[in-house]
């Protein structure tokens, strides 16, 4: 069933926007819109055009200072967070050193190859449509970064602090955070999946342990995701709870030789039944496995998301 929570554009404080998608699911991102007199800042874009112009028409028509983007900070590679770089036309690019060189990685025309090739690809195929198949990746020319700093930067709008903060490699290498100290308000990218499992596709997973407690020291009220619905620290709470249960549990399948894909079939989650997206399971077990190995090579995705149709068949 999908997840019941509002949707669209929320505001979230003065000149302070969420744009939250149904379900949250795969490629279903959230965004959000700094406003401080005609300054603006958005915090990413969406997976296909379509979407983020019917974003960026929502923005406009409620806050007519949008029609007017001066910077748009991408909080990490993945490409419901960038492709719709180029309708923000005009606004400066900021995103992590690792960021924009992960980028490219995937390029949007991949994506449609890939839909393409996947009738053709059976029983992998149908669960690649099933997570991207209603997404157009059609004609997107990526947008790249013009600016990336390392570590953290300040960006001003208007008389607001933004404060980045790199918190990567976890979900992927580079991700960020965007901070508002004062207005105890944070934009987590996906560092924050709400009410559905994470992916690490980069790892390792103790980094993104790491980066929960950083967001559980701060004094904030209100957190954007990268997706599901709008957040508290409570969110970041269990999301810390279910990595360090993985991790132990991980381990010691890890000691007993089974595969990750062994590891996630024999694996209970009752205290997280509820979320949506379980397949990824298998991708965060074999993150902590290569973790706790040592390798330094990174998921192969097309493997990953063979694991992943394995595990949703059953």
């Amino acid at each position: 069933m999908p997840r019941d929570y509002s949707r669209g554009l929320q505001e979230i404080g003065d000149g302070l926007y969420a744009y939250l998608q149904p379900d949250g699911g795969w490629g279903w991102s959230n965004s959000g819109l700094i406003v401080d007199g005609e300054s603006t800042l958005l915090v990413d874009t969406l997976y296909d055009l379509k979407l983020t112009e019917q974003m960026l028409g929502e923005m406009r028509l409620a806050v007519p200072a949008a029609a007017r983007i001066d910077t748009l900070l991408n909080t990490h590679a993945n490409g419901d967070h960038c492709y719709g770089n180029s309708l923000v036309q005009g606004a400066r690019i900021v995103a992590s050193e690792r960021t924009a060189a992960e980028m490219p990685e995937l390029p949007p025309a991949a994506m449609a190859a890939l839909v393409k090739q996947a009738p053709e690809m059976g029983a992998l195929g149908a669960f690649f449509l099933s997570c991207f198949g209603a997404f157009d990746f059609e004609g997107i020319e990526l947008a790249l970064p013009d600016e990336t700093f390392s570590g953290e930067l300040t960006l001003r709008v208007g008389s607001r602090e933004v404060r980045l903060i790199e918190v990567g490699p976890a979900h992927t290498r580079g991700d960020t955070l965007a901070l508002l100290e004062r207005e105890r308000v944070l934009f987590s990218g996906d560092i924050l999946f709400n009410e559905a499992h994470p992916i690490a596709w980069a790892g390792p997973v103790s980094n993104w342990i790491a980066a929960c407690e950083r967001i559980l020291a701060m004094d904030i009220e209100v957190i954007v995701p990268g997706h599901g619905p709008l957040a508290e620290k409570g969110a970041v709470r269990e999301l810390k709870a279910y990595f360090e249960y993985l991790y132990e549990q991980a381990r010691a399948r890890h000691a007993e030789g089974m595969s990750a894909l062994q590891a996630a079939r024999s694996m209970s989650l009752d205290r997280w039944a509820d979320w949506s997206e379980s397949e990824r399971l298998v991708v965060n077990i074999a993150s902590i496995y290569a973790e706790l190995s040592g390798a330094s090579a990174p998921l192969n995705p097309l493997e990953a998301f063979q694991w992943m149709a394995e595990l949703a068949a059953g």
